[in-house]
């Protein structure tokens, strides 16, 4: 990571670090004195450290690399994993939401749909995409271009990275809550094979409204949850400060998922999260792809979607 790469709180400690390593290889590389045994020796204490703040991350802290400004959007993994991609735009009813992108593009040469989330790097963008919180029209946006998958058997990829659907007032009169429940309702008896992947924030509804699938993933920073911390903690204790506790009390993390059965597999990130390498988060995700591709192809349409029904209804506890 260079060391001008925006940094988390708990991260301090391993930027100052990362800066001091710098700063000793930019002094002798003009100079004529050799600390090779110092920076090999502070390198040591660096990959010492990250590896501790790394591998006992909070749910909170999760949360908060989830939400770096740095980490891969879906149009980052697009142009990492695929080819040939031509951008649909367009509900055919109201107008193009980009806070939803829905592409046709190539995966290792296999024709696929690729349906995603997509946030902005700065304010202008983020404005334009709406922080990544997609209006009604997104969504039917994303179905649209879904029915064209399954119209030509074609497999759908989908990347959610969202802190939820937007709640403004427009969205609400054209229907928010009816596109993402009827998205729900076709996509558990879309005829194509569906891939998910959680790759940053996966919030409510806003996530769900793309979200079912034969398959479904979270990477290892990531988290897929009902509500976000910040708005759990305002309605159960009435202040922001709970959030770190929200966090760990609402099972948000890839790992709380897979043991609830929830996802179906965590993707490995590089330490530290996907924006320290992209290319390496991009590759984790596409072996994942790839190998369920190939093996829900050989599955018939009908067997298809009985078993991604069984695998919605397994999800939760019933009690009487």
């Amino acid at each position: 990571m260079a060391a001008h790469m925006p940094g988390l709180e708990f991260e301090k400690p391993i930027i100052e670090l990362e800066r001091k390593i710098e700063e000793l290889k930019g002094f002798t590389a003009h100079k004529d004195i050799d600390i090779s045994s110092e920076v090999l020796r502070l390198e040591d204490k660096l990959a010492q450290i990250k590896k501790e703040v790394y591998e006992n991350l909070t749910p909170w802290q999760r949360v908060q690399i989830a939400r770096h400004p740095k980490r891969p959007y879906t149009l980052d993994y697009i142009d990492m994993m695929m080819t040939s991609f031509i951008e649909i735009h367009g509900d055919r009813h109201f107008a193009d939401d980009k806070a939803l992108v829905a592409l046709l593009a190539k995966l290792d040469g296999e024709s696929v749909v690729v349906v995603g989330h997509q946030k902005g790097r700065d304010t202008k963008e983020n404005l334009e995409r709406n922080f990544g919180s997609a209006h009604p029209e997104g969504y039917r946006k994303a179905m649209r271009v879904m029915k064209i998958a399954e119209k030509f058997n074609l497999p759908i990829i989908v990347f959610i990275d969202t802190p939820g659907a937007y709640p403004g007032i427009g969205a609400e009169e054209r229907g928010q809550a009816e596109a993402i429940a009827y998205n729900l309702r076709e996509m558990a008896g879309l005829r194509a094979i569906i891939i998910v992947v959680v790759i940053g924030e996966g919030g409510s509804g806003g996530a769900l409204g793309i979200g079912v699938g034969d398959k479904a993933y979270v990477m290892e920073n990531a988290y897929y949850s009902v509500i976000s911390p910040e708005g759990c903690a305002a309605i159960l204790w009435k202040e922001r400060s709970k959030s770190p506790d929200a966090a760990a009390a609402l099972k948000l993390t890839a790992k709380d998922l897979y043991e609830m059965k929830i996802i179906d597999g965590i993707i490995k990130e590089p330490l530290g999260g996907a924006h320290r390498n992209p290319q390496e988060a991009a590759e984790n995700i596409k072996k994942i792809i790839k190998k369920d591709l190939a093996a829900l192809k050989d599955i018939s349409k009908d067997k298809l979607l009985d078993n991604r029904y069984a695998r919605i209804r397994s999800i939760g506890v019933f009690k009487e």
